[in-house]
């Protein structure tokens, strides 16, 4: 069985964790000054974040890597935002996460803050089935939500 393994990173976008808190983002680094590691559903989880945190072109050798998001910035916070987001998403998960099936994406307003656009994504792991949502807020005006 092959183990598909990646660095562990915190982004600043997944809900609940940017919004209140003054988190860091970035490599994680253990107490042994190693960077750490996470496999199996996790990788699959920041996989996904770093696809919807990436504008293509970025990076190198893959100009094409990454989620149209940034498109949205400025946008109002609206229904057509939403359903954009919604696509933008969709095309990028379906080209560069293969190991997942979206079941689901809703995209919304921020409850505490109108600049903020949550969107919800559930999906199943290919390989065992299993089902696993996360909530990426995407910041309307550009700036950190923090």
């Amino acid at each position: 069985m092959k183990r598909f393994n990646a660095f562990n990173f915190n982004f600043s976008s997944e809900k609940n964790i940017a919004i209140k808190e003054n988190f860091s983002t970035g490599l994680n680094i253990s107490a042994m000054g190693t960077l750490q590691m996470v496999d199996g559903s996790n990788s699959i989880r920041q996989s996904i974040l770093m696809i919807l945190s990436t504008v293509p072109g970025e990076r190198i050798m893959r100009p094409d890597y990454g989620c149209e998001l940034y498109k949205l910035t400025f946008s109002p916070n609206d229904e057509t935002t939403a359903g954009l987001a919604i696509h933008y998403i969709k095309k990028a998960i379906t080209k560069w996460e293969k190991r997942i099936e979206i079941t689901g994406i809703d995209a919304a307003t921020n409850a505490e803050y109108d600049e903020i656009l949550d969107i919800t994504m559930s999906y199943t792991i290919k390989k065992n089935l299993n089902e696993d949502h996360l909530t990426y807020s995407f910041n309307l005006e550009g700036s950190d939500t923090q």
